[in-house]
């Protein structure tokens, strides 16, 4: 039998031993699926903390109950380790890790080189290996695959290797790993069909394309296209502020047309690890291809710029009740980059609470999910939220539209409102003290 066939034979069967390469947002919630359809999982992390947690069956990620943990770590399928020499007993490697940008804007790919190195060094006969962080179309082919190469063993006939994009929503409530579609690749045809194989393991539809290359623009385009139209929509924004519009309704009335346009809505900019990293990613590919990507440049300088537009809203506020920013309480209603999560990555609302720091504003926050944040050099708790802590703000602003918030009660406590996500659309007393984007 020959190595696909028998590696095919392990992943029909579910006895194929899975390692995950990184426990975060992404490897967590793919263990824990993999174990729960018969996989024996080992998710291996250089996070000693994280290590730990799945060893004593907690989780630390929203979205995965620490019931589920628990129960695969007493059923024996779920385990993990600091030790990478765990990948020499998988039969298949995931990798997922980070994949951040440089302050310079140009990817910072050591943490897939770290990852793809230490499955190289355990390499054998029989694996499948599959990345999964999201990357510029060609690092599959161009940096995993000469590194595994080096072991001597040849894609496609030893050794098969894949990439399938990640498509994880944290906070979603109807859309999780199982009913999400999943791009599935390989750098050879039976590479992606173990690939396709692994994926309905746990999906209900793979969706296998042509090739790595495809699959990797494939990320990008979809995160490209939210970014694009966020900037659209946000510069609407600035624009029906100018006209004295309120861009909310304008959105509401047009969605109501029932071909031809999707509603997208403004806030204090883009947050989370993908949509507003990834099109710069695709962005930087192009450059070194002597291309300008306009739109994607474009729309990240939109972007980049509300948490400014936010601040000069909070300004306004402040001087209608002739107060300077200088000195003045700022109340921050959230401060994860979307509802009702903890994820603080690339979140806009810290950058909004930097930027009135850095004028002089005495600022604090309230969310239900974030217990503490650094802003500057500052480190900041969650504060109650309480009618104390809202009476005595000179300005409460909304950054995230957390569901379990009473924002019909804050604004009857407030002196001011800024609302940047337009949580407060059904609050009707107390109107005249709201401003919106």
């Amino acid at each position: 039998m020959s190595q696909f066939d028998s590696l095919r034979a392990a992943i029909t069967a579910r006895r194929a031993p899975v390692a995950l390469v990184g426990l975060g947002y992404v490897g967590l919630p793919l263990a824990v699926s993999f174990a729960e359809a018969g996989f024996p999982v080992t998710g291996l992390d250089v996070d000693e903390a994280k290590v730990a947690a799945v060893r004593a069956g907690r989780s630390y990620i929203p979205d995965v109950q620490a019931r589920a943990v628990l129960d695969l770590r007493q059923a024996g399928r779920l385990d993990a380790t600091s030790d990478y020499a765990a990948l020499g007993s998988a039969a298949v490697a995931i990798i997922c890790v980070p994949t951040p940008l440089r302050k310079t804007k140009d990817p910072d790919l050591s943490f897939v080189t770290a990852a793809a190195r230490a499955v190289r060094e355990h390499l054998r006969a029989g694996q499948l290996v599959v990345l999964e962080s999201t990357t510029y179309p060609g690092t599959t082919e161009e940096l995993v695959l000469p590194e595994l190469a080096t072991s001597g063993l040849k894609v496609g006939e030893d050794f098969f290797l894949a990439f399938s994009p990640e498509r994880v929503d944290p906070g979603n409530p109807r859309f999780g790993i199982r009913n999400t579609p999943k791009v599935v690749s390989g750098i050879t045809p039976r590479c992606c069909d173990l690939a396709r194989d692994l994926y309905a393991s746990i999906v209900e539809r793979p969706v296998p394309v042509s090739s790595t290359r495809t699959a990797e623009m494939v990320k990008l385009l979809e995160n490209t296209f939210r970014s694009v139209n966020i900037a659209l929509v946000n510069e609407i924004a600035i624009m029906c502020d100018r006209l004295g519009l309120d861009v909310w309704e304008v959105i509401d009335a047009a969605a109501t047309k029932p071909f031809g346009f999707m509603p997208f809505y403004p806030g204090p900019g883009l947050g989370g690890h993908c949509i507003p990293v990834d099109p710069l990613y695709l962005s930087w590919k192009l450059k070194s291809l002597n291309y300008t990507s306009r739109f994607i440049d474009l729309a990240s300088e939109i972007n980049g710029g509300m948490p400014r537009f936010v601040v000069q809203r909070v300004f306004d506020a402040l001087n209608r009740q002739e107060k300077s920013v200088k000195g003045s309480r700022i109340l921050a209603l959230g401060v994860a980059y979307k509802r009702d999560t903890s994820d603080c990555r690339e979140s806009p609302a810290l950058d909004v609470l930097a930027l009135l720091q850095e004028r002089g504003a005495r600022v604090s926050y309230h969310d239900p999910f974030v217990a503490e944040v650094e802003v500057g050099a500052q480190r900041l708790r969650s504060a109650p939220l309480d009618e104390k802590a809202v009476a005595q703000a000179d300005c409460v602003v909304i950054l995230t539209d957390h569901s379990g918030i009473d924002y019909a009660w804050a604004v009857r406590h407030a002196r001011s409102v800024v609302d940047s996500r337009n949580a407060t659309r059904a609050v009707t007393e107390g109107r005249e003290r709201i401003a919106k984007l």
